[in-house]
């Protein structure tokens, strides 16, 4: 197993003596080789602030997320700029805990995302990266995308659609 790019590992055993926000942020080696993980442009900023608290067995991570980068447009390539400011809960359950054999996992919106870990320590650096990833914008565009596929012959949504070809229709009678 290798270890993450920004691994900031956290004792099980450690946490009911944390007091306080922990910070946590990544150095100008560990954000590039998450922007190459990730396919980034840039990574310029990755940090995050959290508080562990253990509930019902689980290991709690409540924080905010902050981060600054720029992703690849998926029209023209172009990096697309964007921040990222964000809260966080996590809920870090021991694996093969999570659920039995029989039971089924219902989720909501006001469920967390769970990560399971080996009973010993997290990995809050691999967390934090994780969580911006989940952060991101899915399909960044440029202000050139637009007109960079219309000029490589990319119908839009409007004009692929079959009420455009009926429009077109009735147009030419």
């Amino acid at each position: 197993m290798t270890t993450p790019e920004f691994s900031r590992p956290v004792r099980a055993d450690q946490i009911r003596r944390m007091t306080g926000d922990v910070h946590v942020a990544a150095d100008a080696a560990e954000r590039a080789a998450l922007a190459k993980r990730f396919g980034l442009a840039a990574l310029d900023r990755l940090e995050a602030d959290y508080v562990l608290t253990e509930e019902d067995g689980a290991i709690l991570a409540r924080g905010r997320l902050r981060a600054a980068l720029a992703q690849p447009c998926v029209a023209t390539a172009e990096p697309v700029p964007e921040t990222i400011d964000t809260d966080f809960t996590l809920r870090f359950v021991v694996e093969g805990e999570a659920l039995g054999e029989d039971e089924e996992l219902e989720l909501d919106a006001e469920d967390v995302d769970t990560i399971g870990y080996d009973g010993q320590q997290i990995d809050m650096g691999e967390a934090v990266a994780e969580t911006m990833a989940l952060a991101m914008t899915p399909y960044p565009r440029s202000p050139q995308a637009d007109a960079y596929l219309k000029e490589a012959g990319v119908l839009s949504e409007e004009q692929a659609s079959p009420f455009a070809a009926l429009l077109a229709l009735k147009d030419e009678k």
